[in-house]
């Protein structure tokens, strides 16, 4: 067991928040509907030291808008990383010496269900 806290990579449309379409994100009066647990889990993996990466595909140029949106809704996080693409998303991590413990662990939700069942 690692006594290293853990970093989580959390997507945010439509995985802690219901999935607005880019148009809809991109007007400055949207405003970020949670979905069930979001709050919840989150301030679960803070209170554990869990390191907090926010992953979006949202254009770089919305950030500061993204950000003020992440505020308003009471979405904690460490990191905000903007732009990235909307296909497949990989993690690649290695092995601990022995080989016996997987640093990488992935979970694909349903999206606009939430992330209240998702265990770490």
């Amino acid at each position: 067991m690692s006594v290293r806290p853990a970093t989580i990579f959390c997507d945010i449309d439509g995985t802690l928040v219901e999935h607005m379409q880019p148009c809809s994100a991109a007007k400055p009066s949207s405003k970020m509907r949670l979905l069930p647990g979001t709050i919840d889990k989150l301030r679960e993996w803070d209170s554990k030291g869990y390191n907090i990466i926010l992953t979006t595909g949202r254009r770089e140029s919305m950030r500061e808008q993204t950000k003020n949106q992440l505020s308003e809704a009471g979405i904690i996080y460490d990191q905000l990383i903007m732009g990235i693409s909307g296909g497949k998303r990989y993690l690649i991590n290695d092995l601990k010496p022995g080989g016996k413990l997987a640093t990488a662990v992935a979970f694909s939700v349903v999206r606009n269900k939430g992330i209240s069942d998702v265990k770490i």
